[in-house]
């Protein structure tokens, strides 16, 4: 897949076409069943404070999308919040609210801007969680960071990965969540679910993942930045 890091906006008006779309519209090119899922002995509580800990070498695949014109760069944070589940840990995600000036409806970590008054991206990152789902902090180890992710939208976002105890509820802010929902971190880490897409349109071309979940009746649809941050998370646990 080439990345989107090479791929640069040749007009003002293409990068606002690319942003508008449905994703779920765009074929699939390629779904990469070819690569190895991430081994469940990697996935436990254990080996992912390890990983964190000592890191091995490795490169994330992906970095940034477009640019979109008009927008100033902005520094924001967001939760990888993996919950410690019996029997399988899950990833915790959010569905935005329709309202929301930017990446409305979609599926999307718990986060946003980083404030001038929090003390470190981390801090921003926990904020962030309570402010939207009401995951308090008790709950919560911090692992590490992620490399940061540059969206469409000009947000420079850092994904903070941390451990959640069981126990905890939720209150979903009607403003900026419409939903909640856990997907289990084992189909998250295996590629066979990671699917790729292509759009072009004004000279301009456009790659991402998706990663669709079937949650019940209702597929959760995971692409674009969420997608690309994990797959990034998938690059260092297989690293």
């Amino acid at each position: 897949m080439q990345s989107a890091a090479v791929v640069e906006p040749i007009n003002t008006v293409a990068p606002a076409l690319l942003f508008s779309f449905d994703p779920r519209e765009v074929p699939v090119i390629a779904v990469d069943d070819g690569l190895p899922a991430v081994a469940r002995a990697e996935l436990t509580t254990t080996a992912l404070r390890t990983r964190f800990a000592s890191p091995p070498v490795w490169t994330p695949e992906v970095r940034r999308e477009p640019r979109m014109a008009g927008r100033a760069p902005a520094q924001a944070a967001v939760l990888v919040p993996i919950v410690l589940r019996a029997g399988e840990p899950t990833v915790l995600l959010t569905e935005r609210a329709s309202q929301m000036t930017t990446h409305s409806g979609q599926v999307a970590f718990p986060g946003g801007r980083v404030d001038p008054d929090d003390a470190n991206i981390a801090a921003a990152a926990l904020r962030e969680a309570w402010e939207e789902v009401g995951l308090s902090a008790e709950y919560i180890e911090v692992l590490g960071a992620l490399p940061t992710y540059t969206t469409i939208t000009s947000f420079i976002v850092t994904p903070v990965v941390a451990l959640v105890q069981p126990g905890f509820t939720l209150t979903l802010n009607p403003h900026e969540v419409a939903d909640a929902f856990e997907v289990p971190l084992e189909f998250l880490m295996n590629p066979a679910h990671h699917r790729r897409h292509t759009l072009e349109f004004a000279g301009m071309r456009r790659d991402w993942f998706s990663m669709p979940y079937m949650d019940g009746n209702s597929e959760r649809f995971i692409w674009g930045a969420t997608a690309a941050m994990l797959r990034n998370f998938y690059r260092l646990l297989s690293a």
